[in-house]
């Protein structure tokens, strides 16, 4: 059937004036809402409000304006079914063949530091939903559609078929529908699971972006899921594998945490060494000096855009992935001569592109946390003698590093760069050991660094130890039954200390 009668009500409203425009000047009878048929009558587009279709008046400020039988009913009759056709002229339910909805902005609103639970419960959208649903379910007559992307796509579909949609259309426009009401649902029970106190059951939907080669393991099935291409764009290289994916997040999470040009070399999710500086090819010397033999087949991120001076010293060791915000034309110019390697472009911050959940798979079902995104650092010194300014800037770039590497974890830097990283260690006396003889084996001396613990020092022989290495300061948690131990151990040695009383096991 030709698309006669169309009801749009939106709250993006990207796109949707030349869109009504072009079904108007089809003969199609626009109905709308409040906003956005305001602003269609502003582009002299003729529209008819959903209260002179309803012939019932917008109340409760707005909250009940599409909840009707005649919207629904419109919507919902089966088309050719003599019962149907039969109830709906009795009822005068005149049919609504082409359905234009977008949500309240309820994902955008609770984002926001400051929102407030009111203000987000203002922001559930339920008129929209409902007549989604409604037009998605009768696919087989009405045209549902949820996002702009597709105004072109539907117009392009009537002009081919003399003013109708195919069927095929509506079937895929009516599935992307049901995808977006629940994908709304859950970021409304997810927000509210969070903000009041009920036991309430986890669940997870989330649209196919690629199925992978394979897994952490060639014998293992993998495929990725979720907005990942939303973040990333893939500019050269081979298709990325399933462990890539995890060092890219890792890489990302960890580049989010600095504002100062920084480059930051990953290995297996863990940081390899990690650098700062205006000049990016000396904030790389900083990062590649601390290790140079675990970046081999690495990951490389830079929070500034690659130009050719990194490109070129990159270039010279074998990485698997560069990221970046951008690649100037003659870093890229170097980097695809290599043609398996992967170059990414950070599409928005690394803030942005940080999970709002940690989901980890356990024995009968999943862990889902908050993600460790605490950067507020608490300086309650607890030493005699307080960090000097370049201390205490030397601690602070180690705590930003530690948090980011596996339990158990030391980290020795400077107040720019990593000098000594030990990850993954049962004991945190050997994290520390390792870190020196990492230090030790790139030939950097530890005389004068901070050192950074992901938790307390048990005993006073882990501070003991960075002491004779050469540091002069620690941060770390606190907490241990044995705090007074280790802050006697540091006093006699002349460190300064700073308990954050925050703790970042990554296991």
């Amino acid at each position: 059937m030709k698309i006669a009668r169309a009801l749009i009500s939106v709250s993006d409203k990207t796109g949707i004036a030349s869109f009504a425009r072009a079904l108007e000047r089809q003969g199609i009878d626009v109905i709308s809402t409040g906003g956005t048929a305001e602003l269609l009558r502003k582009e002299k587009i003729p529209v008819r409000e959903i209260s002179s279709f309803t012939a019932f008046p917008e109340v409760l400020e707005g909250r009940v304006k599409t909840l009707h039988p005649r919207v629904h009913g419109g919507l919902l009759y089966k088309r050719g079914n003599p019962k149907h056709e039969a109830e709906a002229r009795e009822c005068g339910f005149e049919p609504i063949d082409l359905v234009v909805v977008n949500l309240y902005p309820f994902e955008a609103t609770i984002i926001k530091p400051d929102v407030t639970l009111s203000e987000a419960i203002e922001n559930i959208d339920i008129g929209g939903p409902s007549m989604i649903r409604s037009a998605a379910k009768n696919y087989e007559s009405v045209t549902v559609v949820v996002d702009p992307a597709d105004y072109d796509v539907v117009l392009e579909n009537m002009r081919d078929n003399n003013g109708e949609t195919t069927l095929k259309l509506r079937e895929r426009l009516a599935i992307k529908a049901f995808i977006k009401t629940s994908a709304y649902d859950r970021a409304i029970g997810s927000f509210l699971n969070t903000k009041q106190a009920t036991d309430a059951s986890f669940s997870l939907s989330l649209p196919l972006v690629a199925r992978l080669r394979y897994g952490e393991n060639p014998h293992q099935t993998a495929a990725l899921y979720g907005d990942f291409d939303k973040y990333f764009e893939k500019l050269h290289g081979k298709e990325l594998s399933f462990n890539n994916i995890l060092d890219i997040s890792a890489a990302t999470n960890l580049i989010g945490e600095f504002e100062q040009p920084t480059v930051a070399i990953l290995k297996h999710t863990n940081p390899c060494g990690v650098g700062s500086d205006v000049d990016l090819r000396k904030a790389w010397d900083k990062a590649f000096a601390t290790d140079k033999q675990a970046p081999f087949g690495g990951i490389i991120i830079s929070n500034r855009p690659a130009d050719e001076p990194l490109a070129k010293a990159i270039s010279e060791i074998f990485s698997e992935v560069i990221i970046a915000p951008d690649f100037d034309a003659e870093a890229r110019s170097i980097l695809q001569k290599k043609k398996n390697l992967r170059l990414i472009q950070l599409i928005t911050s690394a803030v942005e592109a940080r999970s709002t959940i940690d989901v980890r798979s356990v024995c009968g079902g999943v862990l889902v946390q908050d993600p460790d995104t605490a950067n507020q650092v608490p300086q309650n010194v607890v030493t005699k003698r307080r960090p000097t300014k370049t201390e205490l800037n030397a601690m602070l770039f180690g705590w930003r590093i530690v948090k980011h590497v596996k339990s158990n974890a030391i980290v020795y830097a400077k107040a720019d760069r990593t000098l000594g990283i030990g990850a993954g260690q049962m004991s945190r006396v050997d994290a520390s050991r390792i870190a020196v003889w990492k230090a030790e084996a790139a030939g950097l001396s530890l005389k004068g660094s901070a050192v950074a613990s992901d938790a307390f020092f048990p005993f006073p022989d882990g501070l003991i130890a960075a002491a004779d290495a050469g540091a002069t300061c620690a941060i770390q948690p606190g907490g241990s039954v044995r705090d007074e131990e280790v802050i006697a151990a540091a006093n006699e040695r002349n460190m300064a200390m700073i308990f954050t009383g925050i703790r970042h096991f990554r296991h």
